[in-house]
């Protein structure tokens, strides 16, 4: 990035934080953002330095200007991820706190991973888990529809296995791909963010450590400890950039995401899901294997349901009948369908 570009971005940053300032109702944060403007436009005076002051015209971008319209209709809070990928810092105050690394550094915790702004495939134990729920889940009711739809047309079951095979290869695949292209997406924002943030912590480190210095006063650490424990931190330019984009960010640069992995695991959550219908017309004859294919599908979706409680919090019975009865529904009017065009 050239300087022009260099003094645009802190131009219009300032810009954003200002309108930031305006829409929010926080004094605290109000104080916060436009302490954060007068930063980014002594950040851009540096890179004016090396440009002719007297070409230098600011406007903001079309991006830029339906944001802060955006802004007047819903607040800073809501569109805190996309303010975040335009450049303006401090969006992590709207965040649920969470235990990392500055946990150990300062007394009120940040988000410091990715997980916080949509990422999904992380640790079994959280995003993994639920990818996986919900994998299985979209594989096992949208397979379980095609063969009723099939087999209620009353075709050869050579014709219903084909259909389930392509059902879920087509599925699997769809998804995948989808996968692929949203979490390579979003790392490289992430990255494209944080080299961002090398750079300006390369050019101008002060004024970095002015900003980190605000975001832990908004968050009640007192002003002069936070400058202390900022400018210190700056003495070490890795860490100093792995906490800027945890701080600022809202990134943990060790847990970018992984596209091919990311890829992978959907494929195979769906194809879990999609094959269990699919077994029972590769083991038996078409009458038995109908019913029995139902009756699994249905068993599934309960346990399916059940576990989908574990991140709403509702009864596992509750879910469980609940994802039952929407599977139902769906594999019925599919059958119910396949049997009219069949006729």
């Amino acid at each position: 990035m050239d300087a022009l570009d260099s003094w645009t971005e802190e131009k219009q940053s300032a810009w954003l934080y200002r309108r930031v300032a305006e829409c929010e109702q926080d004094t605290e944060r109000q104080k916060l953002f436009t302490e954060l403007a007068r930063s980014a436009e002594s950040q851009a005076d540096i890179w004016a330095r090396e440009l002719d002051a007297s070409a230098l015209h600011f406007r903001p971008s079309v991006r830029a200007r339906l944001v802060s319209s955006l802004l007047d209709l819903f607040g800073p809070r809501k569109l805190s991820t996309v303010l975040s990928a335009m450049k303006v810092r401090g969006m992590v105050i709207y965040k649920q706190p969470r235990a990392g690394i500055t946990a150990r550094l300062v007394p009120h915790p940040m988000p410091t991973s990715v997980e916080d702004i949509g990422a999904r495939h992380r640790g079994l134990a959280g995003g993994n888990l639920r990818a996986a729920v919900f994998g299985i889940n979209d594989g096992l009711i949208s397979n379980t529809s095609l063969i009723m739809g099939v087999a209620g047309a009353a075709v050869a079951p050579e014709i219903i296995v084909t259909t389930g095979v392509a059902g879920l290869l087509a599925g699997a695949l769809s998804m995948a791909a989808g996968e692929f292209v949203s979490v390579s997406s979003q790392r490289e924002l992430f990255e494209y963010q944080i080299a961002l943030e090398r750079e300006e912590l390369e050019q101008y480190p002060e004024e970095e450590a002015e900003e980190l210095a605000l975001i832990y006063a908004a968050r009640g650490m007192d002003l002069t400890e936070a400058r202390e424990w900022s400018r210190a931190l700056m003495r070490n330019p890795d860490l100093a950039l792995d906490v800027l984009a945890r701080e600022e960010l809202g990134l943990d640069p060790d847990q970018l995401g992984s596209p091919t992995g990311a890829a992978v695991f959907s494929f195979l959550s769906f194809a879990a899901g999609a094959v269990l219908p699919l077994v029972p017309f590769l083991l038996v004859s078409q009458d038995t294997a109908l019913p029995l294919a139902a009756a699994l599908a249905g068993l599934a979706l309960f346990a399916v349901g059940a576990c989908i409680s574990l991140f709403t919090g509702r009864r596992a019975f509750r879910g469980g009948v609940r994802m039952l009865l929407i599977g139902a529904t769906a594999g019925s009017i599919t059958y119910a369908i396949g049997h009219l065009l069949g006729v």
